[in-house]
This record gives structure tokens, C-alpha cells and sequence, in this order.
């Protein structure tokens, strides 16, 4: 595949700006601080708004929807600040779509619809037999009603048909995609110098005084965020089950209750002769078959031996027929019953009668049984006794959870007497965030459970959180012992990283000014002289760095003057020092087979049909007054839930 949009997407952001973007006008979104009750409004459309209780429940629909596909999945993302902005941003984005659909009188028939939900397998599972829908399953099944359904997807539809009228327009002529391409493809053969701030740092040399100087003006990067001190107790369902005994008398009765599921089942195979005539099938035809089963059956009493000869030339079964009516081993439950019911009445070798079922009228032989194996009591003991501890558990966890719940209100000051009742250990953390750390595990992992912390209750008067739901049925409940407001660390503790942090920023300066002079140096020099401690030519490109060039290096390279050769470029690589670069060759982009340049014309023309559906987008957030209440986070970025 044709990976390179994602590993150099910012090139190619450019390169659709210059090309796509300035034909469409993009507008910026105000965004304010708003605190107060859960019922804030946290964005508006279009006049209408969005509560801060509709984007709770939006975002736990999405992660409970998540963790059901995912399992595996690290939960703790869902409860990043980052998590939940995607969140309110998709919703303020569908609410714009749909307005904009709605005021272009974009409509989805009701004859489309209906085929729709007639195609979808999802909705066919919530029909019985008869094909009626179960409604009251499909509610607890989603959480909405079936008009809600509806509703929802007849939008999704409109909104789709009103975004296909702006990417169907998408660019689709070889030539300007090809301009991209070959863009991205070009290359340069160069010769590189580096000037590494390693090699510089050994004779830097920096004063007690110019530490302390570099900590003052830079105290900012010294500076902690709000911190708390905690203790809290974890009462999961895990630790209940291990502490339930299951009484022997119980097992063996369990064992004797459910004997059937420990082993495996009779197994039967039969040889059959059918001779067709469907339910539906007109009462003469039903009959002419019966008949015609009847007299075969009265062959087979006079020559048992001919059931196979006899179901090869007659057996109206196409997968069967051709075996002799030969079937493979099945166990009660996989035939139709009739058929089943006259197959497990008969001993090996016996003929049945004529039996109907709605395909016709059969004439079964059994063959062969493989009696069903029960495993010994001793075998799935213990898988017995897990089931029990199972079931006593979950009862056992719903009142411990109330008895915790009780414990750590009645007595709001302390875990104590939450943890001597339950015998739960209280464990303490310090230097905890309002935001999980890195290989954080447990309740510390948890948003819901660190908002509880650092709300104004449990800091100020060190009271007891209500018990948090952690989910895997968890609860915790935790408690503030120190608050710690944000604050700069002292100099004394950090003197070591102020210095070092120092020391290397000035290696990197020693080194780019010994970069530059090199530059102007071999700038002045004869056009052909090659001047010592160039590196061996390399060719670079933006899609191939197999010479493993920094990105911010080989896009200088591509943007030198090809018109004088060789050209000389600086190049600021920060805190990795500097580099010269002598730009030898410009290269021919290199060739790649016409299937693949297919393929790539066809991901960038879809990659500017996103581009222009997000300027659209952006322009529809201005004309329906669209605003996000709440500030971006800063430490995250999106997270995308498809």
C-alpha cells in the first residue's frame, strides 16, 4: 500500500493547500471558559444548543460502543480530556451537517429507508420467526427507540447526500494529481556536514550563577501542576469471589443439575431417502409422494440391503442422494424435528417408517451412535466450583458495593472503618494529577476517579469520594491527605536538570554558529572544489529518507535553487545541532509501476475530497454561528471514534 500521506502528511497538507484550500474561505470557532452545573451549555448550532448533560451521555454511549467492539482496549483513553473534546466535536459537526441539509432540503425517502432496514443484517436479528420486530429488545439492546433509529439514520443519509455534492467534485485528472506525485517523489543528490551539539558541549562551560540565572528567567519549565497526596481502597468483584467457599454437597448437586453440559453429546448418523413435496406443495402432489415413499419403504422390508442403490436412483436430496443418503454424525437439535424425533427413536441398523417434514417424506436408516460422554465430577470440579463463586459473587459484590457505599458516607473523614468492614486494604499514592500518568494502573488510571478527587469537597475539607464506578466491576473511593497547589520547584531540586538543560542549549548554539561560519566559508570557495568534511553523496527524496535525513534537512535540499548547481543551505536543526548541505543533482522522480501510480492518484484525489469536505464544513460552522464553550485541551489531541 501506498503509506506515505500518513508518514509525511505535513508535506502534503502543504502542497493541497497551495493547490486546493485557497478556493474555499475557512473560519475560525470562538471558543470560552464555561463553568457551572452539569446543564451548561457547552456549544451551539445554529441557535440551538448543546447541554453539558447531552455531551456526558453522548460520550458514554460512544465508549461503551467502543469498549463492546475493543475489549482489549485500554479504557483509560476514554476518560482523557482529549477523548471527550472528539466527542463534543463530532456532535457539534453532525449538528451542523444536518441543519445544512435540512435548510438545502436534502430528504431521504421512505421507500429507501425501508430497503435499507430491510438489508440490514443488525436489525434482522431483533425479528422472530414470523419476522415481527421485537421492540422492547432492540431498545435495551441500544438504548434508543426505533423512531430514534429512524430518525438518526434518515439524518446520517441526508447529510451524506449533502457532502457526495462536494467530494463528487474532487479532483480526479491524472495531470494536477501527478503534479502532487511528483512532487512528493523528486529528488536531490547532496552532500551533508553536521555539527552535532555533542561534539560542542565538552567546552561549555557554565557558573553556579549562570544556572541560577537560566532557572529565573526560565522558571515556567520548573513549574508543577496542582498535586494531591491520597488514600483510597478498591473493592472489585475478583477479591469478593476469592473470598466465597463452596460447600461440597453444593458442587455435586450443581453437577448433577447440569451433567449434560460437562461432556459431550450423543452424536447419531442416518442414511435417508427423500422424496420432495414442500409444505406449500398442493395436497395431490403431497400425496402421489407419500405414496411413492411408501412403496420404496415396502422394498426396503422385503431388501434392507438396498437402502443405498435404492436412495442413489430415488432420493430427492441433492447433497445426499449421490452418497447413498449417507449424512454426516449430527446431535439432537440440528434437524428438523420430526426428522430428529424418528431418527433418535431407532436402534442401530432399524428402517423408520414414512416420516413428513415440511421438504417431503423421508425414509431413514441409522447407521452408526456415538453415545454421549459425561466428564467425572472430579474433572470440571473446579470449573464447577468457579461457576458457584461466580454466581455467589456478583450477589455478594451488589451488597458490599451499598455496604461501601454507606460506610464511606457515614464516616466521611475516614477509610478506615469502610476498610476494617470489608477488609479491604487502603493503599496511598503521592503527587497524583487531575490527569492519569504515564503506566498509571487502577482507580489512578481513571478520569471519573481523579475528577473526584480534585473536586472542591474532598480537597478542601479531606472528605471521602462517593464510591467510583471504575468499571469490570470495580468501585473505588479515595480521600485526600495533603493538597498541594500548583508551584515552581525549588532551585535545589532541580539544579542538575537546569544545568544540564543549559550546558546542551548552548552546545547547540556553539554548534550552529560554527555551522554558519562553515557555510559562508565553503559558499566562498571555487565553484568545483569540494571542500573537506562534506559526507559521501546521498539521494534524498520526501517519500524514500533511506539516508535517513532529518525531515526539516531533506525539505531544505528539495527547496534550494535547482537553477544554480551546486547549492549550499543552512539548515537550524535546534536542539540536533546544524547542518550544511550541498545540493549536487536534481534527480528525476523516481518511476513506480502504473498500478501503483494508479492507486496513488486515487488515495490523494480521495485525500482532496476530504480536504475540500472540511473547508466546506469549516464555511457551514460560520454560516450556522457554530461555537465550542469549552477550551481545547492542551495535552492531547483528538481521538477519532468511527
Amino acid at each position: 500500500m501506498f503509506d506515505f500521506f500518513r508518514k509525511y502528511n505535513k508535506i502534503v497538507m502543504i502542497f493541497l493547500f497551495l493547490l486546493i484550500i485557497p478556493s474555499f474561505v475557512l473560519f475560525g470557532v470562538d471558543r470560552y471558559n464555561s463553568n457551572g452545573d452539569r446543564g451548561d451549555v457547552v456549544a451551539t448550532v445554529d441557535g440551538q444548543s448543546i447541554t453539558r448533560t447531552e455531551w456526558d451521555q453522548q460520550h458514554r454511549n460512544e465508549t461503551d460502543r467502543l469498549r463492546q467492539q475493543m475489549p482489549s482496549l485500554d479504557a483509560s483513553i476514554f476518560d482523557s480530556d482529549a477523548a471527550r473534546y472528539s466527542t463534543l466535536e463530532r456532535m457539534v459537526r453532525n449538528r451542523v451537517l444536518t441543519a445544512a441539509a435540512l435548510k438545502t432540503n436534502m430528504t431521504v425517502s421512505d421507500d429507501r429507508l425501508a430497503r435499507l432496514f430491510a438489508e440490514d443484517p443488525g436489525l434482522a436479528s431483533f425479528r422472530d420467526d414470523k419476522g415481527n420486530f421485537d421492540r422492547q429488545r432492540f431498545i435495551l439492546a441500544t438504548g434508543r427507540t426505533p423512531e430514534q433509529y429512524e430518525a438518526a439514520v434518515r439524518a446520517d443519509m441526508a447529510t451524506q447526500q449533502l457532502l457526495s455534492g462536494v467530494t463528487g467534485s474532487a479532483a480526479t485528472n491524472a495531470a494536477p494529481l501527478d503534479v502532487v506525485l511528483n512532487a512528493l517523489r523528486e529528488r536531490r543528490e547532496i552532500q551533508v556536514a553536521r555539527f552535532l551539539p555533542a561534539d560542542f558541549a565538552k567546552n561549555v562551560s557554565v557558573s553556579d550563577a549562570d544556572v541560577e540565572a537560566y532557572y529565573k528567567s526560565h522558571e515556567d519549565r520548573y513549574r508543577l501542576p496542582e498535586q494531591l497526596d491520597v488514600e483510597y481502597i478498591v473493592l472489585n468483584s475478583d477479591a469478593v469471589k476469592k473470598g466465597i467457599t463452596v460447600p461440597e454437597a453444593d458442587l455435586k448437586a450443581y453437577y448433577e443439575q447440569n451433567k449434560e453440559r460437562f461432556g459431550t453429546k450423543e452424536e447419531r448418523k442416518a442414511s435417508h431417502i427423500l422424496i420432495a413435496a414442500g409444505k406449500d406443495a398442493p395436497a395431490a402432489e403431497r400425496d402421489k409422494a407419500k405414496a411413492r415413499a411408501e412403496e420404496l419403504l415396502a422394498e426396503l422390508r422385503k431388501s434392507p440391503g438396498s437402502f443405498a442403490e435404492l436412495a442413489k436412483k430415488n432420493s430427492q436430496d441433492p447433497g445426499s442422494a449421490a452418497q447413498g443418503g449417507a449424512l454426516d454424525f449430527v446431535t439432537r437439535g440440528a434437524m428438523v424435528k420430526p426428522f430428529e424425533d424418528a431418527m433418535f427413536a431407532l436402534k442401530k441398523g432399524e428402517i423408520s417408517d414414512v416420516v413428513p417434514t415440511d421438504y417431503g417424506y423421508h425414509i431413514i436408516r441409522l447407521d452408526d451412535v456415538k453415545p454421549g460422554v459425561v466428564q467425572p465430577f472430579e474433572q470440571v470440579r473446579a470449573r464447577l466450583e468457579d461457576e458457584i463463586r461466580t454466581q455467589h459473587a456478583s450477589q455478594a459484590f451488589a451488597k458490599q458495593a451499598e455496604t461501601l457505599s454507606d460506610l464511606v458516607y457515614q464516616n466521611a473523614d475516614s477509610l478506615q472503618p469502610a476498610a476494617d468492614a470489608l477488609k479491604l486494604s487502603i493503599q496511598k499514592a503521592q503527587g497524583v494529577g487531575r490527569t492519569p500518568a504515564p503506566g498509571a494502573q487502577g482507580p489512578l488510571a481513571n478520569r471519573n476517579f481523579l475528577n473526584a478527587l480534585f473536586a472542591a469537597d474532598t480537597r478542601e475539607r479531606k472528605h471521602n469520594t462517593e464510591a467510583i464506578d471504575l468499571g469490570g466491576n470495580q468501585l473505588a473511593v479515595g480521600r485526600v491527605t495533603r493538597d498541594l497547589p500548583a508551584r515552581v520547584q525549588p532551585f535545589d531540586e532541580v539544579k542538575a536538570r537546569v544545568r544540564e538543560q543549559l550546558v546542551a542549549e548552548r552546545a547547540a548554539e556553539a554548534a550552529r554558529k560554527e555551522g554558519e561560519a562553515k557555510l559562508a566559508a565553503w559558499r566562498a570557495e571555487p565553484a568545483g572544489a569540494t571542500p573537506a568534511g562534506l559526507g559521501q553523496p546521498v539521494t534524498v527524496s520526501r517519500v524514500d529518507n533511506a539516508a535517513n535525513q532529518p525531515p526539516a534537512l531533506v525539505e531544505a535540499a528539495l527547496r534550494a535553487d535547482p537553477s544554480k548547481l551546486p547549492a549550499w543551505v543552512g539548515v537550524d536543526l535546534g536542539a540536533e545541532g546544524y547542518a550544511v548541505v550541498r545540493v549536487d543533482k536534481v534527480l528525476p522522480p523516481g518511476q513506480v509501476p502504473a498500478e501503483q501510480a494508479q492507486q496513488e492518484r486515487g488515495q490523494l484525489a480521495q485525500a482532496v475530497a476530504g480536504a475540500e469536505a472540511e473547508a466546506y464544513y469549516n464555511m457551514l460552522k460560520d454560516r450556522f454561528k457554530a461555537q465550542i464553550k469549552v477550551p481545547r485541551p492542551k495535552d492531547g489531541t483528538a481521538v477519532v471514534a468511527n
